[in-house]
């Protein structure tokens, strides 16, 4: 078994795959590890790049898109790591970083998934920190009610204002751009449930993490950059609704909250 295997689903974003891939080799890793890219049926001559630019790295063609969850479970089913690294094409890697999110799991034997602090190419850090979301979260960041003194309270709560972004330690569910997840772990969890295209996937994954006794870090210690785009947030307001990226945020919301009616959270220490 190879220490590391990294996981990067591409749909119509080959410059930024290539870019990426360069970034992790430029990273000087310092153990064994395999690249695996799956290409969402994007038709953008993806896989034709890696064959030619990156022989080593194995490229998958999808012949439909099926959204991120089966694109990431392709690339999972076809690993051999120790350690997943789920990676978006947008994150930049630097030299050090990955190690010492491994590092991090490996002192830490309760942890199935760490998380790095995520920056914008200013500096600026992201929200990639989460509590989990209640029925009402997603109605106060897509309408006026989120105007409200009380609903910003709660998107305070809900974005983990009160943590600081600085201390390693155990959150509801991090952003899935970037998670580095044990095999021993996910063996015993199972894939991302594909019953959500996109969004909401990353809330699941960890919260089933969580119910099985497992906990999910943010470590700060470790930061990479995130070219981050967010496609559901373009248009304000309920104007939104009328953008494809918002109806499948909301699709996914709604999935989620039916998944788990009744269903009480499991214990993450978050108060």
């Amino acid at each position: 078994m190879i220490d590391l295997s990294i996981i990067i689903v591409n749909y119509r974003s080959k410059g930024l795959v290539k870019t990426c891939i360069r970034g992790v080799q430029k990273s000087n890793l310092k153990m064994s590890y395999e690249v695996i890219v799956v290409d969402n049926a994007s038709n953008d001559g993806c896989i034709k790049m890696l064959n030619e630019e990156f022989p080593s790295v194995r490229g998958i063609q999808a012949s439909e898109n099926r959204g991120l969850a089966a694109g990431n479970n392709i690339g999972l089913r076809e690993s051999t790591g120790k350690y997943l690294l789920i990676i978006n094409p947008d994150i930049a890697v630097f030299e050090g970083m990955i190690e010492k999110l491994i590092a991090y799991i490996e002192s830490h034997p309760q942890v199935a998934v760490a998380g790095p602090k995520l920056v914008n190419p200013d500096g600026t850090v992201q929200f990639s920190i989460y509590r989990f979301p209640t029925p009402i979260t997603p109605l106060y960041r897509r309408t006026p009610l989120g105007h409200n003194s009380w609903a910003k309270r709660a998107l305070r709560r809900y974005l983990m204002f009160d943590k600081q972004r600085d201390i390693n330690g155990p959150v509801d569910w991090i952003l899935g751009a970037c998670m580095l997840v044990s095999r021993t772990a996910y063996e015993k969890i199972g894939e991302m449930d594909e019953r959500f295209f996109l969004y909401f996937e990353d809330v699941d994954w960890c919260r089933r993490f969580w119910a099985a006794g497992y906990e999910v870090h943010y470590v700060p210690d470790a930061e990479l950059i995130h070219y981050h785009r967010r496609l559901s947030a373009e248009s304000p307001g309920l104007s939104g609704i009328f953008t494809k990226a918002t109806r499948i945020h909301i699709q996914s919301w709604m999935r989620y909250f039916k998944k788990y009616f009744r269903i009480p959270l499991p214990p993450t220490g978050q108060s």
